[in-house]
């Protein structure tokens, strides 16, 4: 049988494949039409994404899938509207609505379980029923509110604090909170942030703020960049966004992962061009700093990132391209590296 001619054999493959697509003809005239069709169901997506790292346990979580208006102006405030429209058409995608995530991520230390950042509630930039859907996506991920251990904030926006309380009440009751001590001060100053324009992303964030952090102050432990916030977890300086805005620096069994918050508002527009001012940066020009350095950061290391407002499940590569970078979604490097670990560990007694 193994000296059959190559040609021989393909030609038996080939005949036995079209006898197999064959028979579903055969078997729907011995059927008759007697079957109904199937009722449409409507759009499915993921709500959450789990994936190990190390030791680590790592779960993104959707919070909102609104389409909104842009990605212009919210990426190249400072360009004509026409030189985003054009990079978003030579990307494939729509030139006028995107989908941005919004994505809390959950660490699993083992020993503790870290929620980075509390989506929009229901007063935050994306409120129900579009939005604002953390509490009730913990359950399908395997989580109650009361599990959380610690709540790390990267910034003050809105679309990050609302989720601190839900119905009122501190939506993780038994948690204690972490935030950068610039950030926190920043926000603090509540009057100065209610002098912004009404419905300016600062007075909205600063009227939140004073609501849904403020009161939590006494349970809140105020970091610097450098500062680890649990053993393996690193806080990253990436001001500009905010004046206190962090990334963090995640590490298990020498594997690590960089969640960056916002230092990207669309996976195309602001990595290709990250010196594009982005609308809701205080600094613009501190923005277009971190961002260069964060994704220089990402692509010589070659580390995987959460971003918090790439598309879902908000986690990719960043790789060089002419003019800047690029975001790679996650396929299955993660699953590669986890069975690499597994076959490199020392074998077990």
């Amino acid at each position: 049988m193994f000296n059959a001619r190559p040609d021989t054999t393909r030609r038996r493959i080939l005949g036995a494949s079209a006898a197999l697509l064959a028979l579903p003809a055969v078997g729907s005239r011995l059927v008759g039409p007697a079957q109904a069709a199937a009722p449409t169901l409507g759009p499915a997506r993921p709500t959450h994404y789990r994936f190990q790292l190390g030791g680590f346990e790592i779960t993104t979580l959707l919070d909102a899938g609104a389409m909104l208006d842009g990605p212009w102006p919210v990426v190249g405030e400072d360009q004509p509207a026409a030189a985003v429209h054009e990079l978003m058409h030579a990307n494939l995608l729509p030139e006028t609505r995107f989908q941005p995530g919004f994505t809390p991520a959950l660490v699993n230390t083992g020993k503790q379980l870290i929620l980075f950042d509390t989506g929009n509630g229901a007063d935050g930039f994306v409120p129900p029923p579009e939005g604002g859907w953390l509490a009730r996506m913990l359950a399908p991920a395997g989580y109650t509110p009361e599990q959380i251990d610690v709540v790390v904030l990267t910034h003050g926006h809105i679309d990050h604090i609302g989720g601190m309380l839900h119905d009122g009440r501190p939506a993780f009751p038994n948690a204690r909170y972490v935030m950068g001590a610039k950030e926190f001060e920043f926000w603090a100053a509540t009057e100065d942030r209610l002098r912004a324009p009404e419905g300016d992303v600062e007075h909205l964030s600063g009227r939140l703020f004073a609501t849904h952090v403020a009161p939590f102050a006494e349970k809140m432990r105020f970091i610097k960049p450098g500062d680890e916030v649990v053993p393996g977890i690193h806080a990253i300086e990436a001001y500009g966004h905010t004046p206190g805005h962090l990334a963090f620096h995640i590490e298990s069994l020498g594997q690590r992962l960089l969640l960056w918050g916002d230092c990207a508002h669309h996976e195309v527009a602001s990595l290709a061009r990250p010196e594009w001012h982005a609308l809701f940066d205080r600094d613009k020009a501190q923005g277009a700093r971190t961002r260069k350095r964060i994704y220089a950061m990402a692509a010589q290391e070659r580390i995987p990132v959460i971003g918090y407002h790439t598309s879902f499940p908000s986690v990719g590569f960043v790789a060089p391209q002419a003019g800047g970078y690029r975001w790679i979604p996650v396929s299955y490097q993660l699953d590669a590296a986890k069975a690499e670990a597994k076959e490199s560990a020392p074998p077990t007694a």
